[in-house]
């Protein structure tokens, strides 16, 4: 067995993959019967006494498996955290539509000892502690021979049907996320999980990539945890939406797509149905919307203190510094907890990790010059109620396209869309804006390389997808194809065949 040298490069054990392709179901029967002891599988042709788990035990050790086996793709090197507490696994669970149960602890432990799984110990310091972690595992060597001789692929693994995409989640603690909290389901949260059903529906039939990248993974920097890979693949183009403090008014946000980790610029490079694309944003969302509390518009670009006195930043570190601390404020409960956490979000080598409390109070003076109307919504908590209000606008958007069989994608203030229903995008935008807070909000085009705010011309958007079209790697092109094999769909008039010719040639790329 060999060692976990890295346990914090992981991911949470995903409890909802599943396979009912035939050589899944012979390898979970090979490990069954040959590494998994008496104790857990039960002697032959001996009935276990007792109540019968939901899921067998069988069945919940495939979808371990499974999970292994995925990660094992994505890198080798990866972990998956799993707690080995028995209190942490709810087989009833709504959020655990396989009903896993604490009988993975010990299977989990079996593979372990039987040199199938790599294991390294959890860690507790104390609560809150960020050196505190679930255990975590992944496939050994000897698994990995397994994995390579199975006669099935990435795509016969998915999600579970039933996997629940309403979330409902307590008041988080220091360095982690709130609990999922269980409820009962009322005709409102029936219908978000309709909407968001046939939305998710719509993306799992669509063909969603970025054309010039020969492998599907996308690299992003983290100010905490540094590298972090970014997959494009169906499982990642699946949201689901999440509610906070117990409460159906407190965020609602839509997560989990993977355009939703990577920055605009590769957004920009974003094919949906090998069309390429255009994102719109709402300027300025959240202090937008509190204008519009106030009554007013917003007229003007509100991180813009050009006119007031502040010295020794650029204009365009300044506004960036501005952007973070008002939203930041309007995020927080009090003043010292907002600055905290506009520190803790950079770096160790930028600026803003070194601004002292009395700078930022000279910053967030500037901005109250130009934004007078604020001052009363800073420092008291508005943001999770924001969440909620902008969710709302998504829902929106997400059920006018869905309805009509387009694909569009949220990221939260922004939407990217086909190019040739960008003026669409943003009727849509200002009607579900108008409904929601009372007043259309202000829309932009966003471009690589431009300004935020900046006026995008006809002719600049017309040359960014001139520019996008002819863009398309071998990767993307295979992924492109496959797609269009197992779907039967047929998007791109160019054949798997004259396309590899095509490559020999040199006339694509």
């Amino acid at each position: 067995m060999a060692e976990i040298s890295n346990p914090r490069y992981s991911r949470p054990i995903d409890v909802h993959r599943w396979s009912d392709h035939p050589e899944v179901k012979a390898l979970v029967e090979e490990i069954w019967q040959d590494y998994l002891p008496w104790q857990i599988t039960g002697k032959q042709g001996e009935k276990r006494s007792g109540p019968q788990p939901k899921t067998s035990f069988k069945n919940q050790l495939r979808v371990l498996i499974l999970d292994l086996y995925v990660a094992w793709l994505e890198d080798p090197e990866l972990s998956i955290g799993m707690s080995m507490s028995p209190n942490e696994w709810k087989a009833n669970s709504r959020y655990n539509a396989l009903h896993l149960s604490k009988k993975l602890i010990p299977i989990t432990e079996a593979l372990s000892f039987a040199g199938l799984v790599d294991l390294a110990k959890g860690s507790y310091a104390g609560p809150g502690a960020k050196s505190n972690r679930t255990t975590r595992i992944r496939a050994s060597e000897g698994l990995h021979n397994m994995f390579r001789d199975a006669k099935f692929q990435r795509d016969d693994v998915h999600r579970f049907e039933g996997q629940e995409v309403i979330i409902l989640r307590d008041e988080k603690v220091t360095g982690k996320v709130g609990k999922e909290v269980e409820y009962t389901d009322t005709p409102n949260t029936n219908a978000m999980r309709s909407e968001l059903k046939s939305y998710n529906d719509l993306l799992a039939a669509s063909f969603i990539d970025i054309a010039t990248l020969q492998e599907p993974i996308i690299t992003r920097e983290d100010a905490v945890d540094g590298s972090l890979p970014v997959r494009i693949h169906p499982d990642h183009a699946r949201l689901r939406r999440v509610f906070s403090r117990k409460d159906w008014s407190m965020n609602g946000r839509f997560y989990g797509g993977w355009w939703q980790q990577v920055n605009d610029d590769w957004r920009s490079k974003i094919f949906i149905d090998d069309q390429p694309t255009i994102e719109v944003d709402f300027k300025g969302l959240h202090v937008a919307m509190l204008y519009a509390q106030t009554g007013n518009k917003m007229a003007h670009d509100p991180y813009d203190i050009s006119s007031q006195k502040i010295e020794a930043y650029p204009p365009e570190l300044l506004r960036k510094l501005i952007k973070r601390l008002a939203l930041t404020a309007i995020n927080a409960k009090e003043k010292s907890s907002a600055y905290r956490a506009f520190r803790d979000g950079f770096s160790t080598a930028h600026v803003g990790k070194t601004l002292s409390n009395k700078k930022l109070d000279q910053l967030m003076a500037a901005f109250l010059e130009v934004n007078p109307a604020l001052e009363a919504f800073l420092f008291s908590d508005q943001g999770i109620r924001l969440m909620y209000l902008d969710s709302q606008i998504t829902s929106h958007v997400h059920n006018h396209f869905t309805k009509q069989g387009t694909p569009v994608l949220s990221i939260h203030d922004s939407y990217v869309i086909d190019h040739m229903r960008v003026a669409e995008l943003r009727d849509v935008m200002a009607e579900a804006s108008k409904a929601v807070v009372g007043q259309a909000l202000p829309t932009s085009i966003k471009l690589p390389d431009m300004p935020e705010y900046s006026h995008v011309s006809d002719e600049q958007v017309q040359e960014h997808i001139e520019n996008r079209q002819g863009i398309r790697c071998v990767g993307y092109m295979d992924r492109l194809f496959t797609y269009q094999e197992r779907t039967g769909r047929g998007i791109s008039p160019v054949s798997r065949g004259d396309a590899q010719e095509g490559y020999r040639l040199g006339l694509l790329e």
